[in-house]
């Protein structure tokens, strides 16, 4: 959970092929599971949001390599905390 903004723009095209600048919202979680990091484009820079759990974890893949697409019903329950299903 150490990168930026540029590192986590970079992560996103090198390593899964995507395009950062497209608007959409991808997230990222620490290794211990109770923090992630939001990185969204929003057409003039970057937005990132750091969020920390104080009690408790996520529920997130054990696989550094795999991106999912989640619904907004799906990142809003995160964020408040919740478990979501992985498929």
């Amino acid at each position: 959970m150490r990168q930026g903004i540029d590192s986590l723009a970079y992560l996103v095209k090198s390593q899964f092929n995507l395009y950062s600048f497209s608007g959409q919202v991808y997230l990222f979680c620490g290794g211990r599971k109770d923090r992630f990091k939001a990185l969204y484009w929003d057409g003039q820079g970057f937005w990132m949001l750091y969020k920390r759990f104080e009690n408790g974890k996520l529920t997130w893949s054990n696989d550094e390599n795999e991106v999912r697409a989640l619904t907004s019903e799906q990142v809003d329950w995160l964020m408040k905390g919740f478990s979501i299903r992985l498929k």
